[in-house]
């Protein structure tokens, strides 16, 4: 066995921070590397003691309580950014562990803060047996059924353990989370890459968090060969510094933000309020309620048994941000919700979509000098929809624009550019085997239209990605809708590329020169 994890996820330069391992066939060598446009080794330490410790029993809940294998002190030239962790056996195996170095304190290194969206990454990492969603062991040995496995999520998970390997660093050829054509006729549904996931024994939970070989690595790696400098942060950097953006022009999003804490969303609306800048580019944004513990060592994440799995205040529960015991739906801060939209190209959820969004506000600021006009199709050859995404409930206006109707916090004064159909989850009995695990459509047709009936449930699983922008506040946010973004960036695409240099301008990134 091999593996390692940090005391904490984020540190600046000057301080220290633990690594904690286990290894069976040491010593090891550990080596740390920044991702980026380009990768530097910033450190390399051969002959590294690491003991042979123990798996305790409910290690996802409680963690691994293993005994510190060394201390390490960021470098005062090391730049903010995603620094990866590569531990390396006596018999060449490896395990990797991340730690993101944010700017010196006092002295921002740009006008613009990257938020990793490292709760996600919490949510789904089953290292040890379970995670928010299944017992996701059992269920990749078979000796779990599928049911089974969904009723063993657990709420409660330990910071001090491991990432599970495909989560943390996937190879550099693991497959988006899209069906990269259209299904043929009557040909069965499929998800992703059925046969590289078989070949690597991934579980339905890997892809969908992490850095390495997914958005938030396509991003960085596309704004740094730019010119664009960020300064780095985590999402509970937000959480436990209330005042983090206040030297911020903008904020961005750009990975799988599915999971806020409480104080993570407080900031970033007074911040927005006050006049900040928010980028989303992705989707499925800010949709479950989360809360930190422990000192950042316990995260409690229960899902749709949110109200029923502890005895707390209700604004203290973990439930969806649109529910309304809450009374903030996350539409309010984002524009949009995954509520309103949902999958595309995956499984049957619009299998043989457009895979890009249908322009229609062509004259919006995002366009200018894209060369988009009105009913082109933007990215879908890509495809730049798929996997999650984001939207709104609207209607046409008289000018033939689509306008964006008011509901469970989506602002009247929504610029909506494009759209796309997408399907909240796959029907059931036509024919098909259903792929996407099934969610709660009647907790969210109650939320959504307070009818929780067949009807009602029907009418969820219809809506539309959109691709949007409205001011809030002093501050303003723009909304890709969709969490494939950052693949657009990567494949070059230069319609894409135009809309994402328009954001940066406009919320003030800073950039240097390019040759």
């Amino acid at each position: 066995m091999l593996g390692c994890y940090t005391d904490r996820l984020s540190v600046r330069p000057g301080e220290r921070f633990s690594l904690f391992a286990s290894a069976t066939h040491g010593p090891c060598r550990l080596e740390i590397t920044r991702i980026g446009a380009s990768d530097t080794v910033v450190a390399t330490i051969d002959e590294v003691a690491v003991a042979d410790q123990p798996v305790p029993p409910n290690v996802d809940r409680d963690g691994c309580g293993w005994s510190q294998t060394l201390e390490l002190e960021v470098g005062e030239a090391w730049v903010s950014g995603y620094y990866d962790i590569k531990l390396v056996d006596a018999q060449g195996a490896e395990a990797h562990h991340f730690v993101c170095v944010k700017p010196p304190r006092g002295a921002p290194g740009s006008r613009a803060a990257l938020i990793l969206t490292t709760n996600t990454y919490h949510a789904y990492n089953w290292w040890g047996g379970a995670n928010a969603y299944s017992n996701v062991t059992g269920l990749m040995s078979g000796q779990t059924p599928f049911d089974q496995a969904m009723d063993e999520a657990i709420g409660v998970l330990s910071t001090e353990r491991p990432f599970a390997p495909l989560i943390v660093a996937p190879p550099a050829d693991a497959p988006r989370l899209v069906n990269d054509r259209k299904r043929g006729f009557k040909e069965r549904p499929w998800a992703s890459d059925p046969k590289w996931m078989a070949a690597h024994r991934a579980s339905p939970y890997d892809g969908s968090a992490g850095f390495l070989h997914k958005w938030e690595h396509a991003f960085v790696a596309w704004a740094e060969a730019e010119g664009y400098v960020l300064d780095f942060f985590t999402d509970y950097d937000l959480e436990i510094e209330p005042h983090l953006l206040a030297d911020y022009a903008s904020a961005f999003f750009v990975g799988h933000s599915e999971y806020w804490s409480g104080g993570q969303r407080a900031q970033v609306e007074a911040f927005v309020d006050g006049g900040g800048k928010i980028g989303i580019l992705s989707g499925n944004t800010c949709f479950w309620k989360v809360r930190w513990e422990n000192d950042g060592k316990t995260y409690v994440c229960h899902k749709w048994r949110g109200f029923e799995a502890e005895d707390v205040a209700p604004e203290d529960a973990t439930h969806l941000w649109s529910h309304p015991a809450f009374g903030q739906p996350e539409a309010e801060l984002t524009g949009l919700s995954f509520v309103f939209a949902g999958y595309h190209r995956l499984g049957m959820c619009v299998s043989r979509g457009q895979g890009g969004f249908t322009i229609y506000d062509d004259r919006h600021w995002a366009l200018e000098g894209s060369d988009l006009f009105y009913g082109d199709l933007l990215g879908g050859d890509l495809p730049l929809i798929g996997y999650e995404s984001d939207g709104c409930k609207f209607e046409f206006g008289k000018d033939g624009l689509p306008k964006a109707i008011p509901m469970l916090g989506v602002p009247s004064n929504l610029e909506i550019i494009g759209l796309a159909p997408c399907a909240f989850g796959e029907d059931a009995d036509r024919g098909y085997n259903p792929i996407i695990p099934p969610e709660k459509l009647d907790v969210i047709a109650e939320i959504v239209s307070g009818d929780s009936s067949a009807e009602a449930q029907a009418s969820v699983l219809r809506g539309h990605a959109i691709l949007a922008s409205f001011k809030r506040g002093a501050g303003e946010v723009f909304n890709t809708g969709t969490t494939e973004w950052a693949h657009g960036l990567k494949a070059r695409d230069p319609f894409v590329e135009t809309i994402t240099h328009n954001v940066l301008r406009r919320f003030e990134v800073t950039r240097r020169p390019t040759s």
